[in-house]
């Protein structure tokens, strides 16, 4: 169904390996030259980046404190945990507290790495604005 009000299929993300640097430094020495087109489209999507980002700076975060920090519903944080953990970006570990299911999110070193090289970019795209 097209324009006629019909629900439009969505065509999926393109998306390219990522062999991201491991030091900011280079994901700026990577990114010159890029465009934004070339961004890391599993990170870049906004619920995505808030989630490695939060990672990024904790040991782990379960399923509750990662909902409340970004402030999403249970559906939500499910769908792009998913994706980022088939990405190999997070690392999803189930268990049980007092007959109480958890699940902890890590970030892996693949994603810390995907992340870097997306700062890298953004400052880099960020740079050649700013010097017009």
């Amino acid at each position: 169904m097209g324009a006629r009000g019909g629900a439009a299929r969505r065509q999926p993300d393109r998306e390219e390996p990522v062999d991201g640097p491991t030091s900011p430094a280079q994901g700026r020495q990577r990114a010159r030259g890029k465009t934004p087109i070339d961004l890391d489209r599993v990170i870049h999507e906004r619920v995505r980046l808030a989630i490695v980002s939060a990672l990024a700076s904790a040991q782990s975060l379960s399923f509750n404190e990662l909902k409340a920090l970004l402030d999403i519903t249970d559906g939500n944080l499910s769908v792009h945990a998913r994706r980022l953990e088939e990405a190999g970006f997070v690392a999803c570990e189930k268990s049980f507290v007092d007959r109480v299911p958890r699940t902890e999110f890590k970030l892996t070193a693949a994603g810390r790495k995907a992340l870097n090289a997306y700062l890298g970019h953004m400052e880099s795209l960020i740079r050649r604005v700013r010097e017009g």
